[in-house]
């Protein structure tokens, strides 16, 4: 006997793709294909930023929550600089700079210098970009929460799990995919 995960699609590009709700009773991968679509599409909008720029109302763009985002993401795991805030956000590196620099000047980002050389110049996050970062943080546990309102706790648990899970492999694929353009 076959098991049930022989017939499913290998790749996404086998599920239907459509801006609409799932159909009802739809095989569980198709469902799954169809909420990515959504995500993609809310993602894409940029919905929480936008909307927590609004909120906040620094005054700050979508590109300057992106840079800070970048340092914060990989800033306790390596030096951060402009090139790297540039090749993150798959920007021109002067573009980076701009942005950095206005961040520098709104007092949310610092320039010093790099430990392992100094004549590299590092970017940190100020205590002033730190309390922005936090604000997003809130409106965006906010944000999900309303989400999730009516769910148990153990449903957003569960939800919480698989869904880093769904995520941490997908995340594997996009890293063999990347190694496999490289040959």
């Amino acid at each position: 006997m076959t098991s049930a995960s022989h017939s499913r699609p290998t790749v996404l590009e086998d599920l239907p793709d459509t801006d609409g709700p799932s159909p009802v009773g739809a095989p569980p991968l198709a469902a799954i294909g169809h909420a990515m679509t959504r995500m993609r599409l809310l993602i894409g909008r940029r919905f929480i930023g936008r909307m927590a720029l609004r909120r906040i109302g620094t005054g700050l763009e979508l590109s300057d929550l992106d840079a800070i985002g970048v340092i914060k993401r990989i800033g306790s795991q390596q030096e951060v600089t402009v090139g790297t805030i540039a090749e993150q956000l798959r920007i021109d590196p002067s573009r980076g700079s701009r942005i950095v620099a206005d961040l520098v000047k709104q007092g949310l980002l610092e320039r010093a210098a790099s430990q392992e050389d100094g004549r590299r110049s590092l970017v940190r996050v100020t205590e002033a970009g730190r309390k922005v970062l936090d604000d997003i943080e809130a409106i965006k546990r906010e944000t999900i929460m309303e989400a999730t309102a009516g769910w148990s706790d153990e449903e957003v648990e569960t939800f919480g799990r698989l869904y880093m899970r769904f995520t941490e492999g997908l995340e594997a694929q996009f890293d063999r995919f990347e190694q496999d353009e490289g040959r």
